[in-house]
């Protein structure tokens, strides 16, 4: 059974830093496409980041691009999302995702996932 799970979520002061974990079961990372996503209450569930399987590609929202860095490490089977100069409208639940693709495959759409973890607290606030 395929599982995500995210964590490293909290609460921190603007300007600060998290690092966000996603941590899978079931399958590996290797052959998987995996993006971040963030879902603020009464918004939609939009795109932050992603990951080629390769980890060879990877894309930012505009909103973190320069502040944020998604990496792999496919021999812990894990993901993260490395966040700086962190800003209140940072707030949101933030979710790993995964979909088996080739190499290439990155992209920031929530149609295309199928494996989704419960999701993370991410609370910027002084």
């Amino acid at each position: 059974q395929l599982q995500l799970v995210e964590s490293g979520g909290g609460l921190v002061q603007p300007g600060g830093s998290l690092r966000l974990s996603c941590e899978a079961s079931g399958f590996t990372l290797d052959y998987y496409t995996i993006g971040w996503f963030r879902q603020a209450p009464g918004t939609e569930r939009e795109g932050v980041s992603c990951s080629s399987s390769s980890g060879g590609r990877t894309h930012y929202a505009d909103s973190v691009k320069g502040r944020f860095t998604i990496s792999r490490d496919n021999a812990k089977n894990t993901v993260y999302l490395q966040m700086n100069s962190l800003k209140p409208e940072d707030t949101a639940v933030y979710y790993c995702a995964a979909e088996w693709s080739d190499g290439s495959m990155c992209v920031m759409m929530p149609r295309f996932f199928g494996s989704w973890g419960q999701g993370t607290q991410v609370t910027v606030s002084s």
